[in-house]
């Protein structure tokens, strides 16, 4: 184990970082899995008839797991107690006037790449529709910027003066999906179209505003693009995607499952 007292020690932050970012992805497929259970399964029969070893062996994992990771948080929640005073407590009528606004820019973007887009092409609409709806991928229009970038939304000024910090970069994202429109600023893979569809599903099952209010929200709990829960279940159904892109199953049943569960 190593404990730094150095500040600037560049490498070795880099590295485990590297390394997090890894587990991330590993736990987000370990998340799809335990999904597939949750869909198929009650606990009463998992617990009635699951085996007994495998049972054991994966509830210690969960718990080791969940235990480490609660510990890392409430050191990260010491370490960043003083850093934000600003972001600390945000009014409701400034989340609310957020919500609206993040409502209104992601309309404002359907508006302008929609009729720029063309529908899936008969090879993405055969290899994405045994994931998603046949009624929302004849809807989804795709846009390829071609090298152009989207530019940050006006309301970033006044949320980075409220001490928000870690906004998501636009011009960096590999997708980015304004309801029924996704939007590819580079090439569009399998698994970035997968990514933004997962996006669009989302939209058509929660709705304009209740996805607004839920990835704002959820922004402004865990102060990270990556982590809110929108986001974690996009990467984590595109690392069950991109793990075996032939094993069908429904998007929209996960997202539903999600939204009982109260999970985002």
């Amino acid at each position: 184990m190593f404990l730094w007292t150095e500040s600037d020690d560049r490498v070795a932050i880099v590295k485990m970082n590297a390394e997090l970012r890894h587990a991330q992805l590993e736990l987000l497929s370990a998340e799809c899995a335990t999904d597939r259970l949750r869909l198929r399964f009650s606990p009463e029969n998992i617990a009635r008839y699951g085996e007994r070893d495998l049972l054991r062996k994966a509830v210690a994992s969960a718990t080791a797991l969940k235990d480490y990771y609660t510990y890392i948080a409430r050191q990260a929640a010491e370490a960043n107690a003083g850093a934000s005073p600003r972001a600390s407590f945000i009014p409701e009528e400034k989340v609310i006037a957020g919500i609206d606004a993040m409502r209104e820019y992601l309309q404002e973007r359907r508006k302008e790449y929609r009729p720029q887009g063309l529908p899936l092409s008969p090879n993405q609409y055969t290899r994405m529709k045994v994931f998603f709806s046949p009624a929302m991928l004849a809807e989804v229009r795709v846009v390829e910027l071609r090298g152009r970038h989207i530019s940050s939304p006006p309301f970033y000024a006044e949320a980075r003066a409220l001490g928000l910090s870690n906004l998501p970069e636009l011009a960096h994202m590999a997708s980015l999906t304004f309801d029924d429109v996704v939007v590819f600023p580079g090439e569009v893979t399998d698994r970035r179209l997968f990514h933004a569809l997962v996006h669009a599903a989302q939209f058509e099952i929660l709705g304009l505003e209740r996805y607004a209010e839920l990835f704002l929200r959820g922004f402004l709990r865990v102060r990270s693009h990556v982590s809110v829960p929108i986001e974690m279940q996009a990467f984590s159904l595109e690392a069950k995607f991109a793990e075996n892109p032939r094993e069908a199953f429904s998007v929209d049943e996960i997202i539903r499952l999600w939204l009982k569960e109260r999970r985002y």
